[in-house]
């Protein structure tokens, strides 16, 4: 028999986390919005926290705890389970995570999952008395939610915990496999080590270096220095169409956001909502080869210019075509061969900041002057040769992401399917 159970009934302890003093490194961890997200914890995203400044110790995270962002819209609601503690270290969050203790472990983590189920509902509980919003605990501790008994609830948590596990996996995976790739890109074009006709380092081995002025630096002999337009075939703009089939609108898609970019990248989830589309507009739908870039939104720490790009098993994700939205633009490149390459070369100018340099700002939001960049930012372009042997060697790599992502949003689905029919008690988990 499945019973239901009010969250705020089972909650012994609730309290916010510290306002942190930060520094560069400590044995203090502090966890902030970021960090939660899909029932999980992602410590890349967390800062230190001066340890010579006190703190109450019922602060420190517990394994057991379940946490919630409590503000700004969006991410107020997101929750997280903590399973696991990193070695040597305090755990603490800051004052924008709410921190709830159970006396039951297992019972805290069914709770987890059936909030992670239900986050876009707890995300509407919301009042705007702070101006930026803020969780409405009330609300929170009323939800109801029907629950296994307890001798069923750790074994239907450790089921559910080997698919969280295996999704685990493959993003580590994933993880070394895109490090392989950029190994390879720093080796060749940045290292300028690529393969000479020996086999042998280029550079390494005594290849011809010439100065060039526009970079005021050296690159291989032969090599130019071109605007990155000369790379780019033709764009398109994106497009929102309507949320259900109206009139011309008949056209069923997925939209690509901003927000989805990190997800189509294997950063997180993807999101993207299903539009109609003109039949006219049909030229704007995603191809492989395509580059999907965020022209509008960023923040002060952010900047425009997100990147993913698509390859066949990309595509082999979703069920209906793809378009963006009309905060992204997509560029297909004149040589189809030179996609990693690309691809390399643009998030190597991401994460050097460069972009922040051409952005403008229209009615509050941050735009990529896009054709301004393109136009007059100068990069080197090796020659075809080198760039087709990069092509052939990261190929691989990148279709073995995709495919891992594939499976990964497949046992994402099977979880949240199989999710409350184990919670009430329509399905058991055999021995």
């Amino acid at each position: 028999m499945n019973n239901w159970f009010k969250l705020g009934e089972y909650v012994s302890e609730s309290l916010k986390g510290i306002t942190p003093k930060y520094v560069e490194e400590s044995d203090v961890i502090v966890l902030n919005q970021r960090c939660i997200r899909d029932n999980k914890i992602d410590y890349s995203f967390s800062r230190f926290h001066d340890s010579n400044k006190k703190f109450s110790e019922s602060k420190i995270i517990r394994k057991g705890d379940l946490l919630f962002n409590s503000t700004g819209q969006g991410t107020a609601g997101r929750c997280a389970f903590v399973r696991s503690l990193p070695e040597g270290k305090t755990v603490i969050t800051d004052s924008h995570v709410l921190i709830l203790r159970l006396n039951d472990y297992y019972l805290t983590e069914c709770f987890s999952y059936m909030s992670f189920k239900e986050e876009l509902l707890i995300q509407t509980f919301m009042d705007g008395s702070t101006g930026q919003g803020e969780l409405d605990k009330l609300r929170l501790f009323n939800l109801e939610f029907r629950l296994p008994e307890k001798r069923e609830r750790s074994i239907i948590c450790k089921f559910l915990n080997d698919l969280d596990a295996k999704i685990e996996v493959n993003n580590k995976i994933n993880q070394e496999l895109e490090a392989m790739a950029k190994l390879l890109y720093d080796y060749w074009f940045v290292q300028f080590d690529f393969p000479n006709e020996n086999g042998k380092p280029y550079k390494s081995s005594g290849g011809k270096m010439v100065y060039n002025e526009a970079l005021k630096r050296e690159i291989p002999d032969g090599w130019e220095v071109l605007p990155i337009a000369s790379w780019i075939k033709k764009d398109k703009s994106g497009d929102w169409g309507k949320d259900s089939e109206q009139g011309n609108y008949t056209t069923k898609v997925s939209c690509i956001r901003g927000a989805d970019l990190n997800g189509l990248n294997g950063k997180g989830e993807v999101k993207s909502p299903t539009r109609f589309i003109l039949e006219k507009n049909e030229h704007k739908i995603l191809e492989v080869g395509d580059f999907i870039i965020e022209i509008s939104g960023g923040s002060p720490t952010q900047s425009t210019g997100r990147m993913s790009f698509i390859i066949s098993e990309t595509l082999e994700r979703f069920v209906n075509p793809l378009i963006c939205s009309n905060f992204c633009k997509v560029v297909t490149l004149e040589d189809e061969k030179s996609i990693y390459y690309f691809a390399h070369l643009w998030n190597q100018l991401y994460d050097a900041g460069v972009l922040f340099g051409w952005e403008g700002k229209t009615s509050g939001i941050k735009n990529l002057l896009f054709e301004s960049f393109i136009t007059n930012y100068k990069v080197v372009k090796p020659t075809d040769e080198i760039i087709e042997k990069f092509y052939d060697k990261v190929k691989p790599i990148f279709s073995k992401i995709q495919k891992r992502l594939q499976e990964n949003q497949k046992l994402s689905e099977l979880r949240d399917w199989l999710l409350p029919m184990l919670m009430n008690g329509q399905l058991k988990v055999g021995e």
